[in-house]
């Protein structure tokens, strides 16, 4: 196996419902290294599902977008790999989902379940590694709950298997989000293997970002939640390691993100599903500013992208008479 290499690099996490290719285009913008689709369901591609092909489109701007995918049956994973996957130039690394907490994964013995196996975990990986030359990583999380937490077990058995790099959120499948993510599992997953590791989970600032390096030192970060709605979390973050002062964000750059983001949408999207995708975004980047629940209230009920544009050129002027930060 040749040694993959990663040096410190910011990923975008794939998250269903809202890293598709517009936002993946604002987070590379912004300065994020490496992207991947939202969840791909083999099984899906594998009756030519058109909505799951839709999932893996990619605008001809994006550099560094990747695909995630998930299953359990190794034979459609490698069926599926070799036909739909393989052929895609644009898709440099497949990343498998095995730490995926939803019921619906979970109960089918797909995303984390699939870690109760270890030997289940070992097959998998080998499939995957002898489906493609492309670059291979594997999500994973702690383990079931905690009296199963075997993240090094699993870790071992994908680096034994050829896996090419492992990302471990710091949780366990029971915890889903809440609680506070473990990064001395990250470290010690880092100090056990000898293929690279990326820590994921709580990290939604520049500091989260230097702390949580300083902590696992593990090979990179994978951001998730810290992006919704702050894909400037990445430009914050390289200035930091460019050694620049990291300012605040205007609302200003924020009014245009959202536009921005719109527009891209736009390009390869009906309206009315890119307004209604849009609406937790909108939420999510005016949170904290001033007469955001007002505004966010108003653009869930407008029906154009025409509407929504005059309401935020509304709020810019808005803001501009009332808000201080620029």
């Amino acid at each position: 196996m040749s040694e993959t290499k990663i040096f410190n690099e910011i990923m975008l996490a794939p998250m269903a419902g809202i890293t598709d290719s517009a936002f993946r285009q604002i987070c590379e913008e912004n300065g994020c290294d490496k992207t991947f689709t939202e969840m791909v369901s083999v099984n899906a591609l594998d009756f030519n599902n058109r909505a799951t092909e839709e999932i893996m489109y990619t605008a001809y701007s994006e550099k560094n977008c990747n695909i995630q995918i998930f299953g359990k049956d190794c034979d459609i994973i490698e069926r599926v790999i070799k036909d739909k996957i393989n052929p895609r130039e644009d898709f440099e690394e497949i990343s498998f989902n095995m730490g995926c907490p939803a019921p619906k994964i979970f109960n089918n013995g797909q995303g984390s379940a699939l870690m109760r196996d270890v030997k289940k975990v070992y097959e998998i990986g080998k499939c995957l590694k002898e489906s493609t030359d492309k670059i291979v990583n594997v999500k994973i999380r702690m383990g079931i709950d905690d009296d199963s937490v075997n993240y090094i077990e699993v870790g071992k058995a994908l680096e034994d298997s050829g896996i090419d790099y492992v990302i471990l959120h710091g949780r366990t499948r029971k915890q889903q989000y809440s609680g506070k993510a473990n990064w001395q599992a990250i470290r010690k997953l880092k100090e056990t293997l000898s293929i690279p590791v990326i820590a994921n989970g709580d990290v939604f600032s520049v500091k989260d970002y230097k702390d949580i390096l300083d902590e696992t030192g593990a090979d990179g970060v994978m951001i998730a939640r810290g992006a919704m709605g702050n894909p400037f979390i990445f430009r914050q973050i390289k200035d930091y390691i460019q050694g620049k002062e990291t300012s605040p964000i205007s609302y200003e750059d924020i009014l245009a993100t959202i536009k921005r983001q719109y527009e891209l949408s736009l390009k390869y999207k009906k309206e009315k599903l890119v307004i209604n995708q849009m609406r937790k975004h909108v939420g999510w980047y005016i949170k904290g500013l001033p007469q955001a629940a007002s505004y966010r209230d108003r653009v869930n009920k407008l029906k154009t992208s025409e509407e929504i544009f005059d309401l935020l050129e509304e709020y810019r002027k808005f803001l501009e008479d009332n808000y201080d930060r620029k």
